[in-house]
């Protein structure tokens, strides 16, 4: 009788943490929210996250999304995203008497104030980050005559101060850590006396998912990553994968991209998500996976996140009617939204 290879058992390592971080939970219960509150159609500057399928769910509860300020009839409601914008993007909003929702998240609006900060002690702001990405564009309006973009090591050597003894570093959240670093050392190299911001602006939950991934790539003939291709941390992940061992990575939207030639001699796929995206579309991917075999699902957990934001202080209050009584030119009547609207996030 002839000699038989043993099939390698098919199993699935689930990273966590994955999905929602905290700020990006609070931006999309501030939308639904102000739905509930005030009624359709709410209007959102910019994605309210990096999704597809959050933009799409809340376009259908009546959220519609425009790329510019102008686009928003006057006296209506806008949400700021989960990105942040810059200063004259709220001077817009009250040229057009629009009652505003800020849904910035609270670490962005910490690297915001650090901005501010550090252009008032004159210092030249060395930006490490994407072009074109809207929390850089939020970041850098805070201070566009002290900021220098600084998108990865290569723009290094062509960074330019008034000033080596008073350079300070700061970045996009989103980022991945290893690239950060590498810039920020690079930074160093040039300017010795570069200081860093008070504290990381790497945002924890860029943190943790990357960690995690790191813990399922070296074990992981395939990783799959769900979350848009215009999610910087979701296309981060990727590249932290592959540079943590995985045999191959790709982002997907959802199950229905999985590409089944991608399973050809797998036994072992990692699972993670960015943190735009809801869970229901990793366990479409699991369910996707578990069709064709891959039903072992182990969770490797590298920490446990705990953290919540409360909703903008906007939603405490009536701002129907404060955008009426701009458009009349009269004083708003004092009122309250609902107490739940007073919650932390879910």
């Amino acid at each position: 009788m002839g000699s038989m290879t043993a099939t390698p058992a098919r199993r699935v390592l689930l990273a966590a943490p994955r999905g929602y971080c905290a700020g990006v939970d609070r931006a999309v219960i501030a939308v639904e929210k102000a739905l509930e509150q005030y009624g359709a159609p709410i209007y959102v500057r910019k994605e309210i996250v990096h999704n597809k399928y959050v933009v799409r769910t809340l376009e259908k509860k009546g959220a519609i999304f425009v790329d510019e300020t102008e686009e928003v009839p006057e006296g209506s409601i806008v949400i700021f995203s989960a990105h942040g914008v810059a200063p004259v993007v709220h001077e817009e909003a009250a040229a057009r008497r629009l009652a505003s929702i800020d849904a910035t998240c609270p670490l962005v609006t910490k690297v915001h104030k650090e901005a501010v900060r550090f252009a008032q002690e004159d210092y030249d702001i060395l930006l490490i980050g994407h072009e074109g990405h809207e929390e850089v564009i939020g970041t850098s309006g805070e201070a566009p005559d002290h900021i220098t973009l600084v998108d990865g090591p290569g723009d290094v050597a062509d960074v330019r101060v008034r000033d080596e003894s008073k350079v300070v570093w700061l970045s996009q959240t989103t980022l991945s850590v290893d690239e950060t670093m590498e810039t920020v050392d690079a930074l160093k190299r040039r300017f010795p006396l570069l200081v860093s911001p008070p504290s990381d602006d790497i945002c924890y939950a860029t943190q943790n998912r990357q960690t995690a991934v790191k813990l399922i790539a070296a074990e992981s003939d395939l990783v799959i990553v769900v979350g848009s291709k215009n999610s910087s941390n979701s296309v981060r992940l990727v590249e932290v994968a592959l540079g943590a061992g995985a045999g191959a990575s790709h982002l997907v939207d959802e199950a229905a991209e999985v590409d089944e030639a991608w399973l050809e001699g797998v036994a072992t796929v990692g699972v993670t998500s960015g943190a735009s995206v809801p869970e229901v579309l990793v366990e479409g991917v699991l369910d996707w996976l578990a069709e064709r075999g891959f039903g072992d699902v182990e969770i490797v957990r590298s920490v446990e996140e705990t953290l919540t934001f409360s909703l903008p202080k906007e939603l405490r209050r009536d701002l129907r009617s404060e955008a009426a009584a701009a458009l009349a030119g009269t004083p708003a009547p004092a009122a309250s939204a609902p107490a739940s609207a007073e919650s932390s996030p879910r």
